[in-house]
């Protein structure tokens, strides 16, 4: 072989490697596919059990071959309250175990069959009658491809063989610390530790790597796929990025417990890994990408079922290193005054709903107060509560408050509708359902004035004119007396304090009617007003309909007297 690299090795192997990730895409895709919402769904619906927990991350990264994704799913899920970081540390452990099917698959060495099974696969995608049949082929077509791109890496990579500066290089890797921090970077950068084991296979396929090269190198890899989560949770809360941390800590710790008897345990996974005939090379190339895989499965689940115990003492270092910040608890969605241990006294129960029912008026306030900011100044401002917000992304930020709110409270009503209620009772609960409702949609329509007519806005590069803006801004004072006294309202639960919106509704018609009348005179004389005319008019819309809101929360606010006379 010639001293200088071929060219076309490298592509070939490119190649290869493309269509091995390629397949394992294909694969996930359509066993995800194939396997229903249930399974999409079931990270997030997992029981307080951490062996659950687990079972549930190892089933879900085995349908998505990617433990890095379920990762990055988790800081998701805890980012939005969906789960707690506690409940994610199960679910990690297990995807850390699911993760390592994908060696078992490629240690088979089903390659020689690879483009029987994609055949197989492709028929079925394109001649299967059912939904379920097609989806199950086009996973098999991927498995399929998988193989084939293990084959093409696996020929590629075989004059490499007598290569000698490709030799000298992998002799370094029987360095133990070499191999993993080889294996830690190349992991990072390749964003896929499946397609690093795609390469270890090939590699131990042409009897290439020892096995004590390829668990130093996968340890590595362990730690490596951890950018994945670490990148997904930047910017994010302190929960989300306390399970990036786990999983960091988690791998890190792999390392720690197997690097210093790295040689004991390869002698174990030797003991108990199918011994080929042959010698050197040869005997390598049959033996290591088994042994590769079950040192891979076995170091995972040893890890996994070693931390299960003691996830409440690594939950306690997690808060610990990174304990959450006091300021951005008040951005976080939570519940205020709703006290599970209520539900039996009805009375209580319901007062406590009222409590986070008021706290819902006062941030859907604050929301309409600062929603005509963007059309009326050029900068973005900032919020009233928490200065290093904009405007904007106060608004987000409530809208996000409104939208949990919305969840837990009506929860809360409908476990309290199953109590033992008089008839005074159970029109209170109705009544607060319909004005939770109605809250949240305060709350979706100014997130579409902020989201879709700020943008609107920017698109046109044309500010609104004075007149317009002062026509609006006194529809919008208005808009936010009434929500002002609904706030007020809503905290003493006085139906008489809510009439007064219900009294203004003859004086908002009016505004209304004079704006637009204005408005479509200056659209015939003014062309900037003809340019901002349906952002002028959608905002007119919207704000209408934040007034009808506050029409209907008025009018279902209960007369809580009799209740209170209890």
């Amino acid at each position: 072989m010639r001293e200088t690299l071929s060219w076309e090795i490298l592509f070939v192997f490119i190649g290869g490697l493309a269509l091995f990730l390629y397949g394992i895409s294909m694969m996930s895709c359509g066993l995800k596919k194939a396997s229903g919402v249930r399974v999409r769904k079931l990270i997030s619906k997992i029981s307080g059990n951490r062996f659950y927990g687990m079972l549930a991350g190892a089933f879900a990264t085995v349908i998505v071959q990617s433990s890095s994704t379920i990762i990055a799913i988790l800081v998701g899920l805890v980012q939005t309250r969906l789960m707690t970081y506690s409940e994610a540390l199960a679910v990690m452990l297990g995807a850390e175990i699911g993760t390592t099917a994908m060696a078992q698959l490629v240690a088979f060495k089903l390659h020689d069959y690879a483009l029987i099974i994609f055949a197989a696969g492709f028929a079925l995608s394109v001649l299967g009658k059912s939904e379920s049949l097609r989806f199950t082929g086009e996973a098999l077509s991927g498995f399929g491809l998988l193989f084939f791109g293990l084959k093409v890496m696996s020929e590629a990579v075989a004059p490499l063989q007598s290569y000698a500066p490709f030799l000298s290089l992998l002799r370094y890797l029987d360095y133990p610390l070499l191999g993993v921090g080889a294996g830690m970077l190349l992991t990072a950068l390749m964003h896929s530790s499946a397609a690093f084991i795609g390469i270890l296979v090939t590699l131990a396929l042409q009897g290439s790597l020892t096995l004590d090269a390829g668990i130093a190198l996968m340890l590595g890899a362990n730690v490596g796929t951890c950018i994945t989560a670490v990148l997904a949770s930047s910017g994010m809360k302190r929960a989300a990025k306390r399970v990036a941390l786990a999983q960091v800590l988690f791998n890190a710790t792999g390392i720690l417990l197997f690097l210093p008897l790295l040689q004991q345990f390869a002698e174990l996974i030797r003991y108990f890994s199918p011994i080929a005939d042959g010698y050197g090379a040869g005997k390598l190339a049959n033996e290591v990408p088994r042994q590769i895989a079950n040192a891979h499965l076995l170091i995972n689940l040893f890890m996994a079922l070693f931390f299960l115990p003691f996830l409440s003492l690594f939950d306690r270092l997690l808060y610990w290193i990174l304990p959450d910040d006091p300021e951005e608890i008040r951005l976080v969605p939570a519940v205020w005054y709703l006290k599970e241990s209520a539900l039996t006294t009805p009375f209580l129960a319901l007062s406590y709903a009222k409590a986070e029912v008021a706290r819902m008026g006062s941030i859907a306030a604050k929301m309409v107060r600062a929603s005509l900011y963007p059309f009326i100044n050029s900068g973005p401002g900032k919020d009233e509560v928490f200065p290093h917000l904009s405007v904007i992304g106060g608004m987000n930020m409530r809208e996000e408050k409104l939208d949990f709110l919305e969840s837990r409270i009506s929860d809360y009503l409908i476990k309290i509708s199953r109590s033992a209620l008089n008839e005074r009772e159970s029109r209170e609960v109705f009544a607060l359902m319909n004005i939770v409702n109605t809250l949240e949609s305060i709350g979706d329509v100014v997130e579409t004035l902020a989201a879709k007519l700020v943008e609107k806005k920017r698109e046109l590069k044309s500010d609104l004119s004075n007149e317009g803006k002062y026509e609006l801004m006194e529809i919008h004072t208005l808009v936010c007396q009434e929500i002002e006294q609904l706030a007020g309202a809503l905290k003493e639960m006085d139906p008489s304090r809510a009439g007064v919106v219900l009294q203004g509704d003859v004086r908002f018609k009016q505004l209304v009617a004079e704006a637009e009348t204005t408005h479509l005179k200056r659209v015939f004389v003014m062309h900037d007003a003809e340019v901002t005319h349906d952002v002028h008019t959608e905002l007119i819309d919207l704000l209408e309909q934040v007034h009808h809101y506050c029409k209907i929360v008025a009018g279902n606010i209960p007369d809580s007297g009799a209740i209170s006379s209890r």
